[in-house]
C-alpha cells in the first residue's frame, strides 16, 4: 500500500466539544471542553475556575503525573491539578488525534457512562481537521520493564503499535481476561472505547471513606457484587473488564508526549505501572527515538486507517 500523505500529517478538532457530569471520585459536577490545538502542540490541560481565572495551558506529560491510586492525577502548578485524566486523553490517543487542548473547570474530569465513548462519538461528530506538520512517533528501541510482585507492565520494540494486556481477579465474574489489540483508530472506537470502568460492592464504603468513587454509580460503573454484574442491563462485551483496562493503558501512555510505536505487555497492571513503564522509558534516551510516520515501515496499516476511517464516518473536514 503507498504511503498515504493524509496520513503522515498531524490533525486535531475541527472544532470544540463540550462534556458535564459528576466525577467518578469527587462527586462534584463538571465541565470539559476538548478545543483544537496548534500542529505539535500535544495534549495541552488547562483548569479554570468558576470567575474564569486559568491555569493556562500546560501540556499533558507523564513528568506530571502525581497519583495514580484508582486514576490518573496530573499536576498543573500552582496548587492546580486535574484527576481521572485517562478516558479523555484514551479517546484523542484511541482515534489518532495528535493535538488537543482540555479545559476543565473543576478537579477531575466527568466520568459520564464510564467509558470513552461519549468522548469518541463526540469527536467523530465535530470532525477531525488534518495539519500541516509530519505526524511524530516515540519509537521503541529497547525494552523496559517494571515490576511490583507479580505484576508487571513492558514497553519493547515492535513493527507496529501493540497491546497485550492481562488481568487476573478472584472473581468468576472476571477471572483471567486477556485482550491483544494492534491498534488503528477503527478498532479503538468500536471495540476499546465502550468499555466502562467497574469496582466491587464490597469495597465501595471503604473507598468512600477514604474519598474515592463518591460520584460513582451504576450509570457510570460496572459493579460487581459476590459473582455477578449488578448492573441490570449486563456487560457490553463478555471482556468488558480487561478491554477497560486497556483503554486505561491508552490514555495513561498518551502521557509520553508522542505515540508510541511499539509493543506494550502488562499482567495485573493499572495506572501505576503505567506511569511507572513510562517513567523506565525516559530514564535512558537509548531506550527509544523520535521519528515522523514518514519513518516508519509502510505495511504500519494504523498510518493509513485514520484517514479511511474518517472518510467512512464522514469527520474528515479538512486537508492541510
Amino acid at each position: 500500500m503507498p504511503f498515504n500523505r493524509i496520513a503522515g500529517k498531524q490533525c486535531t478538532l475541527a472544532g470544540e466539544v463540550e462534556f458535564s457530569g459528576v466525577g467518578v471520585h469527587n462527586g462534584q459536577f463538571v465541565t470539559a471542553r476538548i478545543c483544537p490545538a496548534p500542529a505539535d502542540g500535544g495534549y495541552l490541560l488547562e483548569r479554570v475556575d468558576s470567575e474564569g481565572r486559568s491555569t493556562g495551558p500546560i501540556r499533558a506529560s507523564h513528568a506530571r503525573v502525581t497519583h495514580t491510586n484508582l486514576c490518573t492525577k496530573v499536576d498543573l502548578g500552582n496548587s492546580q491539578s486535574v484527576s481521572t485524566t485517562e478516558h479523555i486523553m484514551a479517546a484523542l490517543a484511541g482515534l489518532g488525534i495528535d493535538n488537543a487542548r482540555i479545559v476543565v473547570d473543576g478537579p477531575e474530569c466527568p466520568i459520564l457512562d464510564g467509558s470513552a465513548k461519549p468522548f469518541v462519538e463526540a469527536i467523530l461528530g465535530v470532525g477531525v481537521e488534518i495539519q500541516g506538520a509530519d505526524r511524530k512517533f516515540l519509537k521503541i528501541n529497547r525494552s523496559v520493564t517494571v515490576r511490583s510482585n507479580d505484576a508487571y507492565a513492558v514497553l519493547e520494540p515492535y513493527n507496529g503499535r501493540a497491546y497485550d494486556v492481562e488481568i487476573d481477579f478472584d472473581s468468576d465474574v472476571i477471572g483471567h481476561q486477556r485482550m491483544i489489540h494492534d491498534w488503528t483508530p477503527r478498532k479503538f472506537a468500536e471495540a476499546v472505547a465502550p468499555a466502562r470502568t467497574f469496582g466491587f460492592v464490597q469495597e465501595a464504603k471503604v473507598l468512600r471513606q477514604g474519598g474515592y468513587a463518591l460520584g460513582s454509580s451504576l450509570e457510570n460503573s460496572i459493579a460487581v457484587d459476590q459473582d455477578q454484574v449488578v448492573n441490570p442491563e449486563g456487560l457490553r462485551f463478555e471482556d468488558e473488564f480487561v478491554r477497560h483496562k486497556l483503554l486505561d493503558v491508552i490514555g495513561d501512555l498518551s502521557l509520553a508526549g508522542y505515540p508510541l510505536y511499539g509493543r506494550f505487555r502488562s499482567y495485573k497492571g493499572g495506572h501505576a505501572l503505567n506511569a511507572s513503564v513510562l517513567a523506565g522509558l525516559f530514564d535512558n534516551p537509548d531506550n527509544y527515538e523520535l521519528v515522523t510516520a514518514a519513518q516508519l515501515p509502510l505495511e504500519f496499516d494504523g498510518l493509513t486507517d485514520l484517514p479511511a476511517f474518517a472518510e467512512s464516518q464522514s469527520y474528515l473536514r479538512s486537508v492541510g
